[in-house]
């Protein structure tokens, strides 16, 4: 019996095919836009956590000037020495810790040259921030003391530079320094803000002070916590050092800001998160349209096929049948509408991520509740059309034409 009335739901569909499609449109969009949208959502947020992780694991950045939010407020802070990372080098919390300067300069290699950003710091800045050396080497403790003029450029710097050329051993000029390029870096692609990653050029703190920037002053430092450390404990050792280094009196706040990556990619990824769940609920109203625009449709079906229905109340179907059969069709056509829908919501989000360069992560718990979704805006919203067809009077139905 239940086949018999699918049969029917089917040969009804097929009947009127151009309305039957226009009916599930609002459906299919709906669907799509909601696994297009969360599936979108979900390679972001996981991009997101691979990019702060890219910054290296338990870390701590370490500036000058307290944490403020708006414009800045002229109050500068003391800048950082040398010394204070290799004083924070020796907390028992602590791992590394880099000192980290940054310049941006015009680098020339031939008849080539690109504008990079140069950071200047010491072998302990490949530690925590995870960089891996795809040829080459690292720098020395002697050219580190020294301040020799050598240097480790990332890939998009060797595209620009050298082609796929091997760059170790040439020699680079960035402005009046000429530098033997040492080592090259793995790629590491863009990072969670946007910026390219591999675009830099590293070169020994020392050598970036006296021949680049002119000072001493360290505006960053990088730190990498013991396994086993909480942030929480890292940051407490570190404000504790660096407050007795400062000469701060207990009543004077901090002139320093610490910032965890873990925090960060926990911000980003909740920020995220909002964003998703905010545009899958406005594509999910879609799915609202589409069942009514489905019981809208069966209604007018009702109406048409009112002799049909008093027919088959005539010759023995009963009410129930009757109900059955129009609901069969509404979720039927809702089903057909969900199917669509998440194949090409699927193909939207793999041609989003590949252009947005982020992991393609479908989840099938998603694409499962939308489907059921899909299919209980079928029953919810066929019901009242397949009630109303049950409860006609066959004798009053027979007399239409």
């Amino acid at each position: 019996m239940l086949w018999e009335t699918f049969r029917l739901a089917l040969r009804a569909i097929r009947r009127n095919a151009l309305r039957s499609f226009l009916t599930v449109l609002g459906v299919v969009i709906g669907v799509a836009a909601v696994i297009a949208m969360v599936t979108v959502g979900q390679g972001s947020s996981a991009q997101v956590s691979s990019d702060i992780e890219s910054l290296g694991t338990n870390v701590l950045m370490l500036r000058p000037g307290r944490q403020r939010m708006g414009p800045p407020s002229g109050d500068a802070a003391r800048p950082f020495r040398e010394a204070d990372a290799v004083a924070l080098a020796e907390l028992p919390e602590v791992a590394v810790a880099a000192p980290v300067a940054n310049s941006s300069q015009t680098v020339v290699f031939g008849n080539q040259n690109h504008l990079a950003a140069i950071t200047g710091s010491t072998s302990d800045y490949l530690t925590v921030g995870s960089w891996e050396i795809l040829r080459g080497r690292s720098f020395t403790p002697t050219e580190e003391r020294s301040g020799a003029a050598v240097c480790i450029i990332g890939e998009t710097v060797r595209q620009m530079l050298f082609g796929n050329t091997d760059p170790t051993g040439s020699l680079i000029r960035i402005r009046t320094v000429s530098c033997e390029v040492i080592g090259l870096l793995a790629a590491k692609g863009a990072a969670a803000f946007g910026q390219d990653q591999d675009d830099v050029v590293i070169m020994p703190l020392r050598t970036l002070q006296r021949r680049l920037s002119g000072n001493t002053d360290v505006p960053l430092i990088m730190l990498a916590l013991e396994d086993g450390v909480s942030s929480t404990a890292g940051i407490r050792a570190v404000e504790t050092l660096m407050r007795e280094r400062r000469r701060l009196a207990p009543d004077e706040d901090n002139d320093f800001s610490i910032t965890d990556t873990k925090q960060i990619a926990s911000m980003l990824t909740g920020v995220n998160s909002v964003l998703t769940g905010l545009l899958s609920s406005v594509a999910a109203v879609s799915l609202l349209v589409g069942g009514i625009g489905i019981m809208n449709i069966m209604l007018v079906s009702v109406t048409e096929r009112t002799r049909e229905i008093g027919i088959r109340m005539a010759i023995g179907a009963q009410g129930r049948q009757v109900l059955m059969q129009f609901l069969v069709e509404a979720v039927v056509l809702s089903v057909i509408g969900g199917l669509i829908g998440i194949i090409l919501g699927l193909v939207l989000a793999a041609v989003a991520s590949h252009f947005m360069a982020i992991p393609f992560s479908p989840d099938p718990l998603v694409v499962l509740l939308a489907f059921v979704f899909s299919a209980v805006v079928g029953v919810v919203f066929g019901y009242v059309p397949a009630r109303r067809a049950a409860r006609l009077d066959p004798i009053e139905a027979l007399r239409r034409e």
